[in-house]
């Protein structure tokens, strides 16, 4: 059985995905799973796990459930360390599901305080007095307050967090990290002792990151987005666990048609769309119209296949603004505008990938878990970085030589021109 240094649980497809390339990013050899797999894995040689499950907006005691499973297979491989991954904007609600996912975690590993490092200053997202910020805005002010399923109107992470778990919350505070790793391990001691079992953590740069990863790595659990996992991998070589690898995120050349699929409605994402569409064509997916029959995916269907054929690369997008979203949700239902648009982007992407799209970039964690799914994918090697938090990866096992290519972006991330750069860079 193979043994790994680090076993993550991410709570949706593109946290995962972000994780595991800044992990490929310091060195470390990585795949990620959809889902948790059965039986023995065959991976080759790798370094970290990433398991991606879809639990950051589905009942707690689903959430739970799942991540529950997770581990228990990670631990099957030896992992090390766990690592807990959720967004950098710390979406949940008061019901969950970071406390309580957090909590089973800790409970299972014997483990008595795990850290809160959502933080990933790179990409905007800081903490300092246990509050978010993104860019120079607080949480509740960045756009997050909008967010159709998980709305964050409350930038105070140590209030957040005390409302989804019965066990003490604590800070570390920027003081505390400027006075080095020896004062935050103490720091983090003391507050063990007082019996504060999770610890948000104030993180203002790679410095804050760097010092941090020193204080926890041999924490069980530790828990946040993927800023703490680019600076793990140095504590790991450090202690010996991880070798150092030539060009680990190393894949094969892109090839075939390139689709790029979005449901996102980020501020984001939606700058990037109108990127692509003053360059290329892209066709408006409307779940009002997606609701009547299957005229509409047909005419989507009709409509890349002759992108295809002249070969541009395509954009479909669901990617909608405000008033838009709303509309669609006061006719439909917010469940049910959602499941419309992820089963046609399933279906677009399982359909034309059947007809020779080999790239394929995917807008949104929801869109891009329904997009593997309907692609049968279960494993993907993470290679190298398109933008702040978005590799390309591989799928080798469901599809033939060449390798079906996939970038799988968050909503909130990369710049306005992410979809054009995405591939250049594959090549």
């Amino acid at each position: 059985m193979m043994s790994v240094v680090l076993g993550a649980i991410a709570d949706d497809f593109t946290g995962a995905t972000d994780l595991a390339n800044n992990l490929v990013r310091n060195g470390m050899r990585c795949v990620q799973v959809i889902g948790v797999p059965d039986g023995d894995p065959d991976f080759g040689d790798v370094d970290a796990v990433v398991v991606a499950l879809k639990s950051r907006s589905c009942p707690a005691s689903r959430a739970v459930a799942d991540s529950l499973a997770a581990l228990g297979w990670l631990q099957k491989l030896g992992a090390r360390q766990i690592f807990f991954k959720y967004c950098s904007t710390f979406d949940s609600t008061d019901q969950g599901n970071i406390g309580p996912v957090s909590d089973a975690l800790l409970d299972c590993l014997g483990g008595s305080q795990t850290v809160m490092v959502p933080a990933f200053p790179v990409n905007g997202r800081t903490v300092y007095q246990g509050h978010l910020f993104v860019g120079d805005r607080l949480l509740n002010e960045s756009g997050m307050q909008d967010h159709p399923l998980n709305p964050m109107d409350d930038a105070d992470l140590v209030r957040v967090l005390a409302r989804q778990t019965d066990h003490a919350v604590g800070l570390a505070p920027r003081p505390i990290l400027s006075d080095g790793l020896s004062a935050t391990r103490q720091h983090l001691s003391t507050l063990q002792e007082q019996g504060v079992r999770h610890v948000i953590c104030d993180t203002l740069d790679e410095a804050d990151l760097a010092t941090l990863a020193g204080a926890v790595v041999d924490m069980p659990l530790v828990t946040g987005g993927s800023g703490l996992g680019q600076a793990l991998p140095r504590q790991y070589r450090l202690r010996g666990w991880l070798d150092d690898v030539p060009e680990p995120g190393r894949l094969a050349p892109g090839s075939g048609g390139a689709l790029v699929l979005s449901g996102s409605c980020s501020r984001a994402t939606l700058g990037q769309v109108a990127h692509f569409i003053n360059r290329w064509p892209g066709f408006a997916l409307d779940p009002l119209k997606l609701v009547e029959g299957g005229e509409h995916l047909d005419a989507a269907l009709s409509f890349a296949r002759e992108q295809l054929r002249v070969k541009a690369p395509v954009l479909i997008y669901a990617s909608a603004d405000r008033e838009q979203v709303r509309q669609a949700q006061t006719a439909l239902g917010n469940e049910r505008a959602g499941e419309l648009v992820e089963s046609a982007l399933g279906h677009l992407a399982l359909t034309l990938v059947q007809e020779g799209v080999g790239r394929l970039i995917v807008a949104g964690g929801e869109s891009s878990g329904a997009v593997v799914s309907a692609l049968g994918i279960r494993t993907l090697r993470i290679g190298n970085q398109i933008d702040p938090g978005v590799p390309w990866t591989q799928a080798h096992s469901t599809y033939p030589e060449p390798p079906l290519s996939l970038a799988l972006k968050s909503g909130n991330f990369g710049g306005p021109d992410f979809f054009t750069r995405a591939l250049e860079v594959l090549q």
